[in-house]
């Protein structure tokens, strides 16, 4: 891929860095497998580099189309998908999502006690399709000891083998909510309801949707809920960090699930994707909504996807339960599928009013309005709170801005 980092206003050497950086600190000393960076602004990529193995066993080395696992680097395009039908008038953002499941009607808070001695009660207020998009539904991931997300164990929820969609949002409506809708954030499966949601107001699968309404129009030829045969010597391997630092093998690409279409079509960490592909996702967002002449989202419902939904205008901070998620939380409000920096002072990072996510196996994006500037990181290491790729990333990038 070709380079002009001073067409995008940076100086080459000192963007230079961020390959001296990972090499140095992270490739060679192998706390990971390889990497994928790439920096873009006004258009203009200014930065490509793929570094080290992308499987240790095989000795093979990291490709330019590599294909990832991006796990919740997915979530931002069902949320894209889901406000495409915004946009058709299909549902308004503070409408109870109980319209098109109904079993929600009847939610129930947690208040005390767990199993048979549990105390629940009546939400303040349903929950909304706002709350599906930006994690205040009440829902989890079901994996702390709380007394609610002992309910997801024993009703086994969990995305995968044996599971559809709609068998899935079964399930969760008969969890209580953590807390009444709108008051507090917490990182969850809201995202795989948002799936449901498309499929259930658009008539099609989710894996159809996108291809239709997303892939296809922004030309993501390698994005896809599986790696089909043809595509497996490009797919990476997957790895864990073991307790004495050095990593473990936990998905061989040859022999992964990921060879066959799954039951289960997770909006909130089902997708595979490259560099290039996902790099087309965010010029998309980059330039309002459109790319090439197509237009995936409005522009002015991209805006306020990208703005702070957090009750008064609060961050992360005063709002989240749980420590679990893919952003720090300081200076961190969250919008409609995305997270955004509202102050750089508060978050000790550059890049106020980007917005952004990342993914399990530790890959990251961001787009920066201001800067006009996308960021792509790209790895296999789980889980995603190791390193903190973003915030270094982000001191070389903006450092290496010359305009």
């Amino acid at each position: 891929m070709d380079t002009a980092p001073e067409l995008a206003g940076f100086s080459a050497a000192r963007l230079a860095r961020i390959d001296e950086h990972l090499l140095q600190n992270f490739v060679e000393p192998q706390k990971i497998p390889g990497c994928q960076v790439l920096v873009a602004r006004r258009g203009h990529v200014a930065h490509f580099s793929t570094l080290g193995l992308m499987d240790i066993e095989r000795g093979r080395p990291m490709a330019d189309d590599t294909i990832f696992r991006i796990y919740s680097m997915t979530k931002p395009i069902t949320s894209i998908a889901l406000m495409q039908l915004y946009e058709r008038g299909l549902f308004q953002l503070n409408d109870p999502v109980h319209r098109v499941v109904p079993e929600w009607r009847d939610a129930r808070v947690w208040v005390s006690g767990e199993g048979d001695a549990m105390e629940t009660r009546a939400p303040d207020r349903p929950i909304t399709f706002r709350d599906m998009l930006c994690h205040t539904a009440g829902l989890s991931y079901g994996a702390t000891r709380h007394p609610v997300d002992k309910v997801y164990r024993d009703l086994q929820i969990r995305r995968g083998e044996g599971e559809t969609l709609s068998s899935f949002v079964d399930k969760l409506t008969q969890v209580p909510l953590h807390y009444s809708p709108g008051e507090r954030w917490m990182y969850s499966y809201a995202t795989d309801v948002c799936g449901h949601l498309v499929e259930a107001l658009s008539g099609m699968t989710l894996d159809r949707y996108f291809q239709s309404h997303v892939f296809e129009p922004l030309g993501m030829t390698d994005t896809a809920f599986h790696v089909d045969a043809g595509r497996v010597e490009r797919f990476a391997a997957n790895y864990q960090r073991r307790a004495d630092k050095t990593l473990a093998l936990i998905d061989d690409p040859m022999a992964s699930s990921y060879a066959a279409p799954p039951a289960f079509l997770s909006g909130g960490g089902g997708l595979v994707a490259t560099t290039a592909d996902y790099l087309r996702f965010c010029d998309m967002l980059r330039c309002g909504g459109t790319l090439d002449g197509q237009r995936i989202i409005g522009s002015r419902t991209l805006r306020m996807m990208t703005r702070n939904h957090l009750a008064g205008g609060r961050d992360l901070t005063e709002m989240a339960i749980g420590a679990f998620s893919e952003t720090a939380y300081e200076g961190t409000g969250f919008g409609l599928g995305f997270a955004t920096t509202l102050s750089e002072v508060a978050a000790g990072q550059l890049g106020e009013g980007d917005y952004f996510w990342g993914g399990a196996a530790s890959t990251i994006f961001w787009v920066d309005p201001r800067e006009d500037l996308v960021v792509i990181f790209m790895t296999q290491l789980m889980p995603s709170a190791t390193f903190n790729f973003r915030g270094q990333l982000k001191n070389i990038v903006y450092g290496a801005i010359e305009d």
